[in-house]
């Protein structure tokens, strides 16, 4: 049994609500400000980092890799799932929360989770302020600014900075993995001028069957259980699955080539489009996850570099947990060379953009 689909009857019920009451958690949020002014004095956002990319190509391992220093602070488990009025949920839920036993995650790819592991909750957030982004077969990308919607992200994040400080570093800095966040980089750097953005990218044929498995994967997933389905839908991963909703880089969903969305073409084509749209983005950190794996000690360098840890020998040591990942034989569909040859050049003009970037 994975992780995410270990709940009891009464965690379902409390994920329903959860899901269900995002504009009351809002106005609970509210609350919490007072009910916690103490807790929260003193405590700013400075320099986070925001780690986003297509799902697969290497968020999570970058996500473990820089909370595991003290000074980061980032979403775990136990703030689900009232995920927007985090603080008093803590308090709540301390008088019956679990021991951290660790398990596979549903994606079947060995990474190990448990109540105390950092993941990617902040897309709640998103979804409370922005709705008409959600759309019923696409996510639209963000353009548009909202003062008020990034007083409250500050402050929310503010909050996880908080909970975090129980035996840690005093000056923790929010640390981010959103994947939906590749579609508003812009307004995250407009709105945190000294943020670092790390952008992982993948060699593109390995990439989109990576991507394929896991589309296919949790379509058997959410076939068997639907709260699967609506867990995912409530914390905004509409990565896979019954979920899907691609990113609609450039309006890419209405001219698209290949639209049956289990074929390799649709991932790779999806895989275009997105980091396309990343190579006109300026003041981010490419990353390629080829060369993390093969050097990993020179590319941890490289992020130290753009993160300025506290700890750098700390970030560093981190390479001798990394692994190259399995590569699979991937058999190009009918009609997919010239869409694979420009993927294989921007995937080579990534690497050196991110060489030059170091």
């Amino acid at each position: 049994m994975s992780f995410e689909n270990r709940y009891s009857a009464l965690d379902r019920l409390l994920h329903r609500l959860a899901f269900a009451s995002p504009s009351i958690q809002v106005a609970v949020a509210d609350m919490e400000d007072q009910l916690f002014a103490a807790e929260l004095e003193g405590i700013d956002v400075q320099r986070p980092v925001f780690v986003t990319a297509l799902p697969r190509a290497g968020t999570t391992l970058l996500l473990e890799a820089i909370e595991s220093l003290p000074e980061f602070a980032s979403h775990t488990y136990r703030n689900m799932p009232f995920v927007l009025c985090p603080m008093l949920w803590n308090r709540l839920s301390s008088r019956f929360q679990r021991a951290g036993e660790a398990q596979e995650r549903a994606h079947g790819d060995g990474m190990v989770v448990s109540a105390d592991s950092p993941e990617a909750f902040e897309e709640m957030v998103w979804k409370a302020f922005w709705k008409r982004h959600y759309q019923d077969d696409r996510i639209r990308p963000w353009e548009e600014n909202d003062t008020e919607f990034f007083d409250f992200l500050r402050n929310h994040m503010r909050k996880i900075i908080a909970l975090s400080k129980t035996g840690r570093n005093s000056t923790s800095r929010y640390l981010s993995k959103n994947n939906l966040n590749i579609a508003r980089i812009g307004l995250l750097k407009e709105n945190f001028p000294d943020a670092a953005v790390i952008v992982p990218f993948r060699d593109p044929l390995q990439h989109a069957a990576s991507l394929l498995r896991q589309h296919q994967n949790f379509l058997d997933i959410h076939q068997e259980d639907s709260f699967a389905q609506r867990y995912m839908a409530g914390i905004g991963h509409y990565d896979f699955g019954q979920n899907l909703r691609p990113v609609d880089f450039g309006q890419w969903l209405d001219r698209m080539r290949f639209k049956q969305q289990t074929s390799i073409g649709f991932w790779l084509e999806y895989w275009f489009e997105t980091y396309s749209h990343v190579a006109g983005l300026a003041d981010i950190h490419l990353l390629c996850y080829e060369d993390l794996c093969a050097s990993p000690a020179e590319t941890l360098e490289q992020l130290a570099n753009v993160l300025q840890p506290d700890d750098r020998a700390a970030l560093l040591q981190v390479a001798t947990r990394i692994r190259a990942p399995k590569t699979h034989s991937v058999n190009a569909e009918p009609g997919t060379d010239e869409l694979v040859e420009m993927s294989k050049d921007l995937y080579e003009g990534l690497r050196r953009s991110a060489g030059s970037r170091s």
